[in-house]
């Protein structure tokens, strides 16, 4: 962490319990007067003043990260891109309000959301004016999936109870929540698990020649789960622990399922399975034993893979979930593209800024991964705010049934910030200390700043576009001679 002011910030907490300066100064062992300095940003709230502010009360130390902070001021830049003037809020004014104010932070993008909704709405009626459509039956601009990929990229994926809870089964099934096994040994113990437990007995079903037949089913009236049998050891480790969650966690999974973020029964629907895949990952590669792996191989994702018995996109799914120990770990990024740009997966623990205007940027590594096939690239790369990711991509391979099955090929990326490269196997040979070394590139054409790119594809949202009838322009309407 570096050195951080964020005075407001703990001056709110500190009222919102109830607690007067002296009281709290006494909770963390420092002077009245040393709290009145931090909370009036003229000394910096450090590493040992926030550890025991976590010791004493509990407090969630992201709240005071740099990553958190990060992400929240590029989630800002989008709002204030879309003013008419976008050059309306400094980018000084900008950072104050992401660091030092979250609750108005977390305010104006709730706002902005409302705003843009309403916006798509008032556009849908106009273009449909002819009546065919009453404008009461069209579904919300937000979809289900799309309610429950923000309630989760909201939270960091950080659902400490699940994975507590997951760790606790993981040791009660082995018997030694510090030592590793393969998959096709921790499928075994999972099957004893619920045949035990639950009285659930695991069959297998055949697969057909076509990709749409179910992973798994379970059949609660003859209390048998039936998993496809093209599914290797790992994936049927993680299908049974899928079920094990909602039958061992079922009622804690409901209780969060009930949050206002879900608007349609559907949107709880998907975001219960949500939980019950995080606890499936935490299950499969428990947090402690999967973090202190993955330190002791550099972050080699190949040898993890082989060590823990999943794929290659199961281990990066992980790294950006798993919840960290304070001090410890790496804040990962993850995502998945299809060959059209299209994004089923995106998950951050830390500060990158996913596109949420539709779109991504063409210069990033992962679309290059298309045309590498099966190989591992990577690429240090820089955003418009001037920070820098070093980012690993490579192609993975869906396919299910026989002969003539329709396979899906993916490129999946993972990231972090720069200041962690050293401690992955992946920053061997790459110029970590010349900023110029990195590819810039943006989080997508209509809130990219960057107006002399190459391979811009629309100009970025609230700005006008100098044309130059002798110049090139952007890259819809550039010159081919």
């Amino acid at each position: 962490m570096t050195k951080t002011f964020m005075g407001v910030r703990l001056k709110t907490l500190r009222e919102q319990q109830g607690l007067t300066q002296a009281a709290l100064a006494a909770s963390l062992k420092i002077s009245p007067s040393y709290l009145n300095q931090i909370e009036n940003d003229q000394r910096p709230l450090t590493v040992p003043v926030l550890l025991r502010l976590q010791a004493t009360h509990g407090i969630d130390l992201q709240l005071f990260s740099d990553d958190e902070s990060a992400r929240r001021l590029s989630e800002l830049r989008t709002v204030f891109s879309d003013h008419p003037d976008a050059n309306l809020v400094p980018l000084a004014e900008a950072k104050v309000v992401a660091s030092q104010l979250p609750s108005v932070t977390k305010v104006l993008l709730h706002l902005h959301k409302r705003s843009r909704a309403s916006e798509e709405r008032l556009s849908s009626i106009a273009a449909d004016a002819d009546g065919d459509r009453m404008a009461s039956d069209r579904a919300s601009p937000l979809q289900p999936y799309e309610e429950v990929r923000e309630f989760f990229y909201a939270r960091h994926h950080h659902m400490a109870v699940l994975d507590e809870r997951a760790e606790q089964l993981y040791e009660a099934v082995t018997g030694d929540s510090r030592a590793a096994i393969g998959a096709s040994e921790l499928l075994g113990c999972l099957r004893t698990r619920l045949v035990e437990q639950h009285g659930v007995e695991v069959r297998e079903t055949v697969a057909s020649r076509t990709s749409d037949q179910a992973l798994r089913s379970y059949d609660a009236g003859a209390r048998t789960i039936f998993l496809a049998t093209d599914l290797d050891p790992g994936q049927q480790a993680f299908q049974l622990g899928v079920q094990l969650a909602f039958l061992e966690t079922g009622p804690l999974i409901d209780s969060f399922t009930t949050a206002d973020a879900f608007t349609t029964s559907q949107a709880r629907s998907l975001a219960r399975l949500g939980f019950a895949n995080h606890f499936a990952g935490a299950l499969v590669l428990p947090n402690r034993l999967f973090q202190d792996a993955a330190e002791a191989l550099r972050y080699d994702i190949e040898l993890l893979s082989d060590r823990f018995g999943v794929s290659f996109e199961t281990i990066g799914h992980r790294l950006s979930t798993m919840r960290h120990t304070p001090g410890r770990g790496i804040p990962f990024f993850f995502v998945r593209v299809d060959r059209a740009g299209n994004v089923s997966k995106r998950q951050s623990t830390g500060d990158f800024h996913f596109s949420r205007h539709g779109g991504t940027c063409p210069l990033w590594n992962v679309y290059e991964a298309f045309s590498h096939p099966g190989q591992i690239l990577t690429q240090l790369s820089s955003m418009p705010d001037g920070r820098t990711y070093l980012w690993i991509a490579r192609t993975v391979e869906h396919r299910r049934g026989g002969y003539g099955a329709p396979k899906r090929i993916f490129a999946v990326a993972l990231g972090c910030d720069a200041r962690y490269a050293d401690r992955l196997v992946y920053a061997k040979g790459l110029n970590l200390v010349d900023p110029d070394a990195a590819t810039p590139i943006g989080a997508g054409c209509k809130v990219c700043d960057r107006t002399d790119c190459a391979q811009r594809a629309f100009p970025p949202l609230g700005r006008t576009l100098q044309i130059d009838e002798n110049q090139r322009g952007f890259a819809p309407y550039a010159s081919s001679m």
